[in-house]
């Protein structure tokens, strides 16, 4: 069985030879024929005029001849053409006159016309039989020609449509060598740009993806360096302090229990940073989803506020709720919770002993708006955005306050983000300078 050639520019000159193929072969045919009705017309008008002569002849004769039968004869045997046999039929169909001097052999292909005509009150009919080998010498000579000419202008055609081929996707083939050679140790490099707008537009299509793979991969790496950074502390000292914990034999019971202290924090930030961790890969893969439930953002807020009560008495900071309206909402109770907690935390943990983070909420046209304020250091405006990115902090130098609702690595911004957008809202920052920050959530009123 004949299979689909494999290689495209295989693929290009069959279908580029057949598209040529069929044509030809319906000119070939549509000239086979156009010639051969031609010849057979000129055959004929041939024989008819023939006919026409032999008439005026048969006419003439008879006016110095006794009887007609004499005169056909007489006239059968004076009168002739080249190819062409005259039979002269009475009404019965019986030969009266045939001429002689022209014999068609019995096998051989004829042209023949009749024409009656009347003569003295009799009824005859004048055959003219014109023997075919010029039309059909003509006509085969037409055929071989055909025969040799179709193959191979169809031959020439697919050779130099493989070569165009060839060349026309010689850039795709050099495209393709270069991507091969890509890798993750060289996602920098980046795929020639040339050949037609076509492939000039493939180049750029490629190149494209290839920088948000490189973005990706360096994102990726960069996750992990942090990932990693962020859990050795807590693994750390948890090792050591049981390492320590074990070097003796014997301990009091005030030195067990100040040492599976330090060893619990430290799993506790630990749960923490796994669990933002895990929550982020699963809104990464799309498996982040909201279980949906009427409810009143002005009540989660008031929630948030009482969570962090004791971690702002820690740190001798005041919450201020103020400004709150109704808002009804459809969205996720534990998810929303945790984007305000996450926004209240940051406050706390980067607000001066003494200060106040307000909460401020407002209702426009179509969405509601949900601030939070703090009187902290402020964030430089090239970091704006960049502290939505996950483990990044302003200030990595910063301590991290184990009294937080968070894991303190980074995180809480990123999550509240993506808990944000995951109910079609916005978090930016909309003010940052020394003494005032403010974090503005949008949420639309559908939900």
């Amino acid at each position: 069985m004949l299979q689909w050639p494999s290689s495209l520019r295989s693929r290009l000159t069959l279908a580029y030879s057949v598209l040529l193929l069929l044509p030809l072969i319906l000119f070939a045919v549509a000239c086979y024929v156009v010639v051969a009705r031609t010849l057979e017309n000129r055959t004929d008008r041939f024989i008819s005029d023939a006919l026409s002569a032999f008439s005026r002849e048969l006419v003439a004769e008879r006016r110095s001849t006794m009887s007609v039968v004499q005169a056909m004869r007489s006239t059968v045997d004076e009168v002739h053409f080249r190819d062409l046999q005259i039979v002269i039929l009475d009404a019965s169909g019986q030969t009266v006159a045939r001429n002689a001097t022209v014999s068609l052999d019995t096998g051989v292909a004829r042209r023949t016309l009749d024409r009656p005509f009347v003569i003295e009150g009799q009824r005859f009919v004048l055959r003219g039989a014109y023997a075919r080998r010029d039309i059909d010498a003509v006509l085969e000579r037409i055929r071989q020609m055909f025969l040799v000419a179709i193959p191979l202008f169809v031959f020439s055609a697919a050779l130099g449509g493989y070569m165009l081929a060839k060349r026309s996707l010689a850039p795709v083939a050099s495209m393709a060598a270069h991507a091969a050679r890509i890798s993750a140790a060289n996602l920098d490099e980046r795929i020639p740009v040339q050949g037609g707008d076509e492939l000039v537009r493939l180049a750029r299509v490629v190149n494209s993806l290839l920088d948000r793979l490189e973005h990706a991969f360096a994102q990726q790496r960069q996750f992990v360096s942090d990932a990693s950074h962020e859990l050795r502390t807590p693994t750390a000292i948890v090792r050591t302090e049981a390492d320590i914990t074990l070097s003796r034999a014997h301990r009091s019971e005030s030195e067990y229990r100040g040492s599976v202290t330090i060893m619990h924090d430290a799993a506790r930030r630990l749960t923490r940073i796994v669990d933002d961790l895990f929550l982020l890969s699963r809104a990464d893969a799309g498996h982040l989803i909201a279980r949906p439930e009427a409810l009143y953002l002005e009540e989660l807020v008031h929630n948030a506020a009482r969570g962090v009560r004791s971690i702002a008495d820690q740190r001798a900071v005041v919450i201020h709720v103020q400004d709150v309206v109704e808002a009804p909402f459809h969205g996720d109770v534990d998810l929303l919770g945790r984007l305000l907690l996450n926004l209240l935390d940051n406050a706390i943990r980067y607000s001066p002993k003494g200060g106040t983070v307000g909460v401020v909420m407002a209702r426009a046209a179509a969405h509601y708006e949900i601030s939070v304020v703090d009187a902290g250091p402020g964030i430089p405006t090239e970091d704006h955005e960049r502290v939505f990115e996950r483990f990044y902090r302003v200030d990595s130098a910063r301590s991290r306050s184990e009294s937080s609702t968070t894991s303190g690595a980074g995180l809480g911004l990123a999550i509240a983000r993506r808990i944000a957008e995951l109910h079609g809202g916005q978090l930016d920052i909309v003010e940052s300078r020394l003494g005032r920050t403010e974090f503005r959530l949008r949420l639309g009123m559908r939900g």
